[in-house]
């Protein structure tokens, strides 16, 4: 099955989608711990010019069933070009890392995206894509997956000449009775005629938990890449998952990974090599390890080597991404924002880009300039801060940024130079409100800070000024104007983290001067959050619209929980507590405005156990909780 939108005209640059797999839904074979889905897709012919293809993962829950609970490792992968198959050329396309689903209620959805055009040689014509889901959970819950490849024609940067694959497989690591260096061979290849780039594309995340140092999932460790016996590249395999878009989640989702997180679309490494005639070799050299208990480490690799001609233009430029402001939901730790726009350049041309024209603005208003100067080589990227206020109305706007003249030159395809982003403006708060934080148990880890447009700072709170388990109550008397807050936390666990009890509970909530909640940070935000409003002198929130905060402690239950919120104006509150989609309990409150409710769970097995309250039949607070015995 397969469905192919029609190439969008009158614009520049013309696109379309290639939707292969639409709101699938995908479960795991406990059997066998993996189970595929494959469709056919219709991808251009080959003689059409293809600038670049988008792959968008999207991740939903089904209609049927409850979401799936578990970070597993899911591959994409070309299967089949019309009716020819052949296992030894399977190409793994994409990498997804699934979240902790738990705490995902109907209708929720999260997308991600990653360029695949260096698979464009392959994605013509009638095409089988297939997802493969890994995992032993029971197939009673699952995802909706939608994979959409977005097709932009135009010019190629530079013009494929074959793939191949280098290397493709779990490798064991530390194990000495199979040692990871006897299979993750050197791979020889000679260059071909005309080849200019020699690119090396690779995905690689660790998996398993040995002893003594947790790897491969929880150890940080290098591997470096050699060509011709020189190293190219030194990397550390390790992200820090403190940040990622998608949070909270129901799991451990704020601990730091090998090279990957839950709930993210892997970004391969790009690594490209000059190209030179004659028989050349790469390899691959982990860092030294001996595994000395429960040995398990896995390190998953798969590699390709892309034939390309030189760069076509010497001067070409890219606007890869405006990061703010941007309504798109991998970019919500920073927006909505109110100045310092941010977007993503990448140089496309052979000679290095020292300098470009930025032009941006809002909403089809007078357009502002920003003269860049640096210097990027083939195919990298910078991100750039822009100067300025970033205006709107209320509802949705449009920022629109246009690249020009790079080094000084005319741009050789205009059609990647312009890039629209959809947003909302900040919240309006009152100029005077009340911020009350009650700090953790660490509260070392943890700073406030306020900023204004000007980027000088009007209120902080540092690590030094705080007690342990304590409550305070800030009154800010800020002038009418544009302000960024952000809480910081050093250790990326949050204010709260169910999974480590012992660093406590806190919060932060902003109240206007009767007390009523305006504002509430998620306690669960690994890094941090970030908070951008616009104060207005004499401003009252809409007491109309339903505001809450909850706070549930412990997450790890021996006997006794207790869930702590707090409204902007009463309402009935109603809590169920479920295992596995049953409902266990069922609580009702009548005319609830702030409280604490306890709860005893001793007498309910050990294992997983959600809560959920709704206030006014709207589910409003879902947290995971652990029954430990």
């Amino acid at each position: 099955m397969l469905t192919c939108s029609s190439v969008v005209s009158g614009q520049n640059p013309s696109l379309s989608h290639v939707v292969t797999h639409n709101r699938v839904t995908i479960v795991t074979n406990p059997k066998t711990g993996e189970r595929s889905y494959p469709r056919w897709g219709v991808f251009p012919d080959r003689d059409v010019s293809v600038r670049k293809i988008i792959l968008h993962l999207t991740l939903g829950t089904p209609d049927s069933m409850r979401t799936a609970h578990w970070d597993y490792c899911d591959n994409v992968f070309i299967r089949r070009q019309g009716s020819v198959k052949n296992a030894s050329k399977d190409f793994e396309i994409a990498r997804m890392l699934t979240p902790y689903g738990s705490i995902f209620d109907k209708g929720w959805e999260f997308g991600w995206s990653v360029d695949i055009t260096d698979f464009a040689i392959l994605l013509r014509d009638s095409v089988e894509i297939e997802y493969r889901h890994s995992g032993y959970e029971p197939d009673t819950v699952g995802w909706a997956l939608t994979l959409d490849f977005e097709i932009i024609y135009g010019p190629p940067v530079m013009k494929p000449l074959d793939i191949i694959t280098l290397w493709k497989g779990n490798y064991k690591y530390g194990d000495q009775q199979e040692k990871m260096e006897d299979k993750l061979l050197p791979v020889s290849f000679e260059t071909l005629p005309g080849s200019g780039i020699t690119r090396v594309r690779i995905q690689h995340t660790g998996h398993g938990m040995d002893e003594p140092r947790g790897c491969s999932e929880f150890c940080s460790r290098w591997r470096e890449l050699y060509y011709d016996n020189r190293m190219i590249q030194h990397r550390v395999l390790w992200k820090d998952c403190g940040s990622n878009p998608l949070y909270p989640q129901g799991g451990t989702w704020v601990y730091d990974r090998a090279n990957w997180c839950p709930g993210d679309l892997q970004n391969p490494d790009i690594i490209n090599i000059p190209s030179s005639p004659g028989k050349h070799a790469l390899a691959i050299k982990m860092e030294p390890y001996n595994a000395t208990k429960n040995i398990q480490a896995v390190e998953n690799i798969c590699a390709f080597l892309i034939h390309y001609t030189k760069p076509l233009q010497p001067n070409d430029v890219a606007i890869e991404e405006i990061i703010v402001p941007n309504d798109g939901k991998p970019f919500n730790r920073l927006n909505p924002a109110p100045f310092d726009p941010r977007i993503i350049i990448r140089n496309l041309g052979s000679e290095n880009l020292t300098s470009v024209v930025i032009t941006y603005g809002e909403n089809g208003n007078e357009d502002k300039t920003f003269h860049w100067t640096g210097n990027l080589l083939f195919n990298e990227s910078r991100e750039i801060t822009l100067p300025g206020i970033i205006t709107g109305n209320q509802g949705k706007n449009t920022f629109k940024v246009t690249l020009s003249r790079p080094n000084g030159k005319k741009d050789a395809w205009e059609g990647d130079n312009s890039l629209v982003s959809f947003f909302e403006t900040p919240l309006k708060m009152p100029a005077t409100m009340i911020v009350r934080l009650k700090t953790n148990l660490h509260p070392q880890d943890n700073a406030l800070l306020l900023i204004n447009a000007m980027h000088d700072t009007v209120y902080r709170k540092l690590p030094g000024m705080l007690k342990a388990d304590s409550v305070y109550n800030d009154t800010l008397r800020l002038d009418d104007g544009q302000y960024r807050f952000t809480l910081s936390d050093t250790a990326g666990d949050g204010l709260e983290f169910w999974a480590e009890p012992g660093q406590g509970n806190g919060y932060l909530r902003f109240f206007d001067l009767h007390s009523r909640l305006i504002h509430t940070f998620e306690s669960d935000c690994g890094n941090g959050e970030m908070l951008s409003f616009q104060a207005l002198q004499g401003y009252a929130s809409d007491s109309t619209v339903l505001l809450s905060a909850f706070s549930l402690y412990p997450r790890n239950v021996k006997k006794n929980t207790e869930l702590e919120m707090v409204t902007n104006r009463p309402a009935k509150m109603t809590v169920i507590i479920t295992i596995d989609g049953k409902i266990i309990e069922r609580h009702e409150f009548d005319k609830v405005l702030s409280g604490t409710f306890p709860f005893y769970l001793g007498y309910l097995p050990k294992g997983r156990i959600v809560l959920e309250a709704l206030l006014d039949g709207k589910s409003c607070f879902k947290g995971r909780l652990f029954r430990d015995l």
